[in-house]
C-alpha cells in the first residue's frame, strides 16, 4: 500500500471485511479448527455471533445461520488499476517494462542465462520467471514442461442499484455461503454474486488445453450460460432477499487457471536452471503482492524467506498427466466450498501411473492416501469394520483400527509399504565432497547409513534425508514423497553451480520399499535368506545387498517406528513376489500390515521429527533438537554452517517440546495455537492420540523459559484450551536404545 500511495495511484480498494456463514455444525467445527491456528498467525480473524453478522449484513436471512467467520482486513480491489499502479511503480525504480512483447522463443544457454524472443528482439536474461496467467502451459511447452493448468470458466452476475444497497451507511461486506457454493459482495449499489459450480456443471475450456490459446486472447470474455448457475441464484436469493426483485445488467464469464489442488506453483523448477514460475493462481489478486514479494526475496537471497513447500512446482511430475489435471481442476473448482477436514482426501483422477506394486493386492483391504501421485494405505480394515471414508474434526472409524496396527508392531511384527519415498543414487568422483558440502552430518562409511539435513545459508532445514553408502563413492539417498523433486533440485542446482563431477540419478519410479518392523522382525526376515541378521552381525543403521529368497533387495536396519525393522529397496516389479513371502513366513509370529496413520502414532512416541511438521525453511536444526545429527566440527564448510555457529552463539529463543494432554474425542493434529496465562505462546507441528498411554501427544514451539520438563501450558482444540504438560522425550524408547540399556541392566522405559 505504501507503494501506491506514494504513486498516488487509485487502485479502487475496498476494505470491507469478509464474514464466511456457517449453516450447519460441521461448518461451525471448522471454523473453530481454523481459529485454532489463528491465534499464532498474524491474520486478524474471529469468529462472530449471528447477532453480530446480523448487524453487518442486515439484508441476510438469518434463519440458517448458526456463525461467521469474520476477517476485517478483506476486500476487493480493481485489478487493471492495480497492475497500472504495481507497472507505475517498477518503472519508478529502475524497470524497463515492455508491451506487447509476446515470447515466442525461449532457449537455455549453457552458462545458465537465457535468450528470450519477442517480436520487438531478442533479449538475454539470468533467470525467467513464468507469470504468464492461462498462457503459462504456453511458455512451459517452450522447454518441454507440461504444466499441469487448467482454464476453467467462471461466471459472475452484477446486478443494478437495489434501493436497500443505496440505503446502507456503509459497505457491506463480502459474504461468502459455503453450503451455497458462492461469493457476494457489494458492487456501487448493487451487488455482485459468483458461484461455483459443482464438478459436474462446471466448464473446462477443452479447446485451450487441446489446442492452447486462441492467439491474441487477452480482455475478451466467454458466452455466458444463466442456466448453469440458476440453482446457485436461487439459493442466494433465498440467503439474500433483494436479490429477488434486482435486475442483472452485466453477466461476465471468464478464465480461471487452476492446477490439480487448486494451489498455485511458486519458485524454482527442478530439471531446468534459472527457471522460475508463479502460475496456477485460482484467486489471483490475493495472491500477487505476497508472491511478488516471495520471490523476489527468494532470487535475492538464495533460499525462501519462508517455507511455502505447499506451493513448490515440483510438488508434481511426470504422473501428471492432462487427463489428471482435469479431473482434479474439476473436483477443486467444484469443491471450492467444502468442510476442509484434517486428514482430507479427495479421490478424483486416482489411481495415477504412479502405484506400486502392491496397489491391487492392498487397495480392497484398506483406506489409501495420495503421496505425490502415489497411493499409500493409511489404515488397514478387519472384516466387519467399516470401510468408509468418514472424515472428521474428531476421532473417527480409523481410530481403534490404528490403535490394533499400533499394538500389531509393538508386540508382533508388521508390514508396510513405503515405496512412495523419494529415492536418489549419487555417484561420481566428487560425490563425497559434494554430499560433505550439502549435509550437515558426516558422510557415512561405506556399508553405513545416516539422518542427514540439508541447511539453507540461513542454517534453516531445507530438507531431511536418510544416506546410504553402498560402495565406494556411490550413494542411496532417501527422501519423503512430498520432497523427491524439491530435494532434486537443490542437489542438482549445487552440484552444477561448484561443479562436482557426479552422477545423479532419479530411481524413484524404479524401486519398491516394504519396512518390515516389530519385536518378531528378525525371526521372520531371517527364515527368508542366509545372510545373518543377528543384532551383533547386521547392525542398526548398516546397510547390505542381500537376497531375500531369489530376490535381491537393499536392506537398511532403520525404522521410522523406532522398533526393530529393516527396510527392503528392490526393484518395484519384485514388490508382490516379496510381500507374499514375508508375509507368508510371518504367519506364526502373527504377522500382519500397518499403514501410515500408526506408524505416525509409533513415531511421535519415539520422538522422531517430521520434516514439513517439526522442521522445515522457518526452523533451524538447534531449536528442533537435531542437535546430534548437525556435525559443526566437521573439516568441511557444509551449507549453512557459518549461520548456524551465530545461532548458536546468540541463543535460541524457542525450542522443540513433546506435550501430553488428556483431551475427549480430538487429538492435535498441528498448527495449533498454545496458550499459557492467557495468551498466545506457541503452536504445535504435529500430533496424535498415543495408545501407549491413552492420551493425546504433540510436538510444539514454545518460548525457551516455558521448555522446561514438566511445564504446563494450554493447547486449543476445536474452540477448547485442554491442559498439557511437557514430558521428557521420548516418550518410548527405541528398540536400540532399549538394547543397550538393558546390555547394560538397565530398566526400558515405555
Amino acid at each position: 500500500m505504501l507503494l501506491l500511495e506514494l504513486l498516488s495511484q487509485v487502485v479502487g480498494f475496498h476494505q470491507p471485511g469478509s464474514i464466511r456463514l456457517a449453516t450447519t455444525p460441521v461448518r461451525v467445527d471448522e471454523f473453530k479448527y481454523q481459529m485454532t491456528r489463528t491465534g499464532w498467525h498474524a491474520t486478524e480473524q474471529y469468529i462472530i455471533e449471528p447477532e453480530k453478522i446480523q448487524e453487518m449484513f442486515p439484508l441476510l436471512n438469518m434463519n440458517k445461520v448458526l456463525a461467521g467467520l469474520y476477517n476485517p482486513g478483506d476486500g476487493h480491489i480493481d485489478p487493471y488499476s492495480l497492475t497500472m499502479a504495481l507497472a507505475a511503480g517498477a518503472r519508478k525504480y529502475g524497470a524497463l517494462l515492455k508491451y506487447p512483447a509476446p515470447v515466442t522463443s525461449l532457449k537455455p544457454r549453457s552458462d545458465g542465462t537465457w535468450d528470450v524472443e519477442t517480436p520487438q528482439g531478442s533479449m538475454r536474461a539470468k533467470r525467467i520467471v513464468n507469470a504468464a496467467g492461462f498462457w503459462a502451459r504456453e511458455v512451459g511447452k517452450m522447454i518441454g514442461l507440461e504444466h499441469p493448468l487448467i482454464p476453467v470458466q467462471h461466471q459472475y452476475v452484477v446486478t443494478s442499484t437495489i434501493p436497500e444497497v443505496k440505503a446502507l451507511k456503509r459497505e457491506l461486506p463480502v459474504i461468502r455461503d459455503l453450503e451455497g457454493s458462492y461469493y457476494l459482495r457489494q458492487e456501487r449499489d448493487g451487488l455482485l454474486f459468483g458461484p461455483y459450480e459443482s464438478q459436474e456443471k462446471m466448464k473446462v475450456q477443452d479447446s485451450w488445453v487441446t489446442n492452447g490459446v486462441p492467439p491474441g486472447f487477452g480482455k475478451e470474455l466467454f458466452e455466458s450460460d444463466l442456466d448453469r448457475i440458476m440453482e446457485y441464484i436461487e439459493v442466494a436469493m433465498e440467503m439474500v432477499p433483494v436479490l429477488k426483485k434486482a435486475d442483472i445488467i452485466n453477466v461476465v464469464n471468464g478464465p480461471i487457471t487452476y492446477s490439480p489442488d487448486i494451489l498455485p506453483m511458486v519458485g524454482p523448477h527442478q530439471g531446468v536452471r534459472n527457471y522460475w514460475v508463479a502460475i496456477g493462481f485460482g484467486y489471483g489478486i490475493i495472491h500477487a503482492g505476497g508472491v511478488g514479494k516471495y520471490l523476489s526475496d527468494w532470487i535475492l537471497h538464495g533460499e525462501p524467506p519462508f517455507d511455502l513447500i505447499e506451493l513448490d512446482p515440483n510438488r508434481y511430475g511426470k504422473w501428471t498427466t492432462t487427463q489428471y489435471t482435469e479431473a482434479k481442476a474439476r473436483e477443486s473448482y467444484g469443491f471450492n466450498n467444502i468442510v476442509g477436514y484434517p486428514k482430507e482426501e479427495r479421490f478424483a483422477g486416482r489411481p495415477t501411473q504412479r502405484v506400486s506394486g502392491l496397489y491391487r493386492s492392498l487397495e480392497s483391504k484398506c483406506s489409501m492416501g495420495f503421496h505425490a501421485g502415489w497411493e499409500q494405505p493409511h489404515w488397514f480394515y478387519k472384516p466387519g469394520q467399516d470401510t468408509q471414508y468418514r472424515p472428521s474434526f474428531r476421532r473417527t472409524n480409523w481410530f481403534e483400527p490404528v490403535g490394533s496396527e499400533y499394538k500389531q508392531v509393538m508386540q508382533r511384527v508388521g508390514v508396510i509399504d513405503l515405496t512412495p519415498f523419494g529415492k536418489f543414487n549419487i555417484k561420481g568422483r566428487d560425490s563425497i565432497r559434494l554430499l560433505d558440502h550439502l549435509f550437515a552430518n558426516i558422510i557415512p562409511k561405506v556399508g553405513f547409513t545416516n539422518i542427514s539435513h540439508m541447511l539453507t545459508p540461513k542454517g534453516r532445514v531445507y530438507a531431511e534425508l536418510t544416506v546410504s553408502h553402498q560402495s565406494p563413492g556411490e550413494f542411496l539417498l532417501i527422501t519423503g514423497s512430498g520432497s523427491e523433486l524439491h530435494d532434486l533440485r537443490w542437489i542438482e542446482e549445487e552440484a552444477v553451480k561448484g561443479g562436482y563431477d557426479v552422477e545423479i540419478k532419479n530411481i524413484t519410479d524404479e524401486l519398491g520399499v516394504l519396512g518390515v518392523a516389530g519385536p518378531r522382525a528378525r525371526k521372520v526376515l531371517q527364515k527368508l535368506t542366509s545372510e545373518d541378521l543377528s543384532e551383533d552381525v547386521f547392525k542398526f543403521l548398516q546397510t547390505k545387498s542381500l537376497k531375500i529368497s531369489n530376490i535381491p533387495v537393499t536392506a537398511i536396519r532403520i525404522s521410522y517406528t523406532g522398533e526393530l525393522g529393516w527396510e527392503l529397496y528392490h526393484r518395484r516389479e519384485d514388490s508382490v513376489a516379496l510381500y507374499d513371502m514375508i508375509m507368508n513366513a510371518g504367519q506364526e509370529e502373527g504377522i500382519d500390515n500397518f499403514g501410515t496413520y500408526a506408524m505416525n502414532a509409533l513415531r511421535l512416541e519415539k520422538a522422531f521429527r517430521a520434516w514439513g511438521s517439526e522442521m522445515n525453511c522457518d526452523t533451524n536444526p538447534l531449536e528442533a533438537g537435531l542437535e546430534y545429527f548437525v556435525k559443526l566440527n566437521k573439516p568441511a564448510d557444509f551449507i549453512g554452517k557459518q549461520a548456524l555457529k551465530q545461532i548458536k552463539a546468540k541463543g535460541l529463543k524457542r525450542r522443540l517440546v513433546c506435550l501430553t494432554l488428556a483431551t475427549d474425542d480430538v487429538d492435535p493434529e498441528g498448527n495449533e495455537s498454545i496458550w499459557y496465562n492467557g495468551k498466545v505462546v506457541g503452536n504445535t507441528t504435529s500430533g496424535s492420540y498415543s495408545y501407549s498411554i491413552q492420551k493425546s501427544l504433540a510436538f510444539a514451539y514454545v518460548p525457551i523459559e516455558l521448555s522446561e520438563v514438566g511445564q504446563q501450558v494450554e493447547v486449543e482444540l476445536l474452540g477448547k484450551n485442554y491442559p498439557a504438560v511437557i514430558i521428557q522425550e521420548p516418550l518410548v524408547l527405541t528398540e536400540p536404545t532399549r538394547n543397550r540399556l538393558h546390555k547394560k541392566g538397565g530398566k526400558d522405559k515405555t
